[in-house]
C-alpha cells in the first residue's frame, strides 16, 4: 500500500483495497464494509471521497482508463510514421488481454460489480470516444502525409477501426495469449490500412 498522506492518501488506499477485495472475490462482490476494514479506514473517510460504491467503482475505472490513455498518446508520439502510429497502437492495445498485469486489472473493471454500477455504460462509452479520437489523430496524419489517401471522414474510419480492435479485445480476453494477441492485431492493422489505402502490410 502507497504512503500517500492526508486525503488523497486516503482516496488512494480505498481505491486500491477495493481492487484487492474485487480480487479476491473474482470480482464478484465487494461491500463498502469489506473495502475499508480491508483500507483499515472508516465509513467518514469513504463519503468524504466518494458518494457511493458505484461512484467507487466508476473512479476506479476512470482512473484506469487515464492511463490507458496516457500510455497510448506516448506509444503513438514515439512512432516514425502513421502507419507505424496505427500498428503501435493496435498492438499496445491487444497486449493488455494476456499481459499478466495488466489483464488482471481489465478484468476486474469489466467485472460484474463494476458493470452494474451506475453510470459505467455511459463511462465506458465515454473511454472508446476517447480511444477513437486518438485513432482519428493518426488517420489524418497518415492523410496529411499520403500514407492514407482513402481516408474520407477521419473519426468515421476511426469509428469503424474502434469497432473491430474492441472486437478483437473482447476476443482475446475470453482466450487470452501471446501469439493470438499478435494475429488478432496483424489481421485489424492488415484490414485498416486495406480500407485506408495504406502499404506496407503488417510486420511480422
Amino acid at each position: 500500500m502507497r504512503d500517500i498522506p492526508g486525503r488523497d492518501g486516503e482516496r488512494v488506499r480505498i481505491e486500491e483495497a477495493a481492487h484487492r477485495c474485487l480480487a479476491a472475490s473474482g470480482g464478484e462482490s465487494a461491500s463498502v464494509g469489506e473495502i475499508l476494514a480491508e483500507a483499515g479506514l472508516s465509513t467518514r473517510a469513504f463519503y468524504r471521497h466518494f458518494g457511493s460504491k458505484d461512484d467507487l467503482l466508476l473512479a476506479m475505472f476512470r482512473r484506469d482508463a487515464e492511463r490507458f490513455t496516457a500510455e497510448m498518446r506516448d506509444v503513438t508520439k514515439a512512432a516514425s510514421s502513421p502507419t507505424d502510429a496505427l500498428r503501435r497502437f493496435v498492438r499496445a492495445t491487444l497486449r493488455l488481454t494476456w499481459d499478466p498485469r495488466r489483464r488482471r486489472h481489465v478484468l476486474l473493471m469489466v467485472c460484474e460489480q463494476a458493470v452494474r454500477a451506475k453510470g459505467y455504460g455511459a463511462e465506458r462509452a465515454r473511454v472508446d470516444a476517447v480511444a477513437d479520437g486518438l485513432l482519428a489523430g493518426i488517420l489524418e496524419q497518415g492523410r496529411a502525409w499520403g500514407e492514407f489517401p482513402c481516408v474520407s471522414d477521419a473519426y468515421a474510419d476511426a469509428g469503424c477501426i474502434g469497432s473491430l480492435l474492441r472486437q478483437a479485445f473482447d476476443e482475446q480476453l475470453a482466450d487470452p495469449s501471446p501469439d493470438g494477441a499478435r494475429e488478432a492485431g496483424d489481421r485489424v492493422v492488415d484490414f485498416a490500412l486495406r480500407a485506408l489505402g495504406g502499404r506496407g502490410g503488417v510486420a511480422r
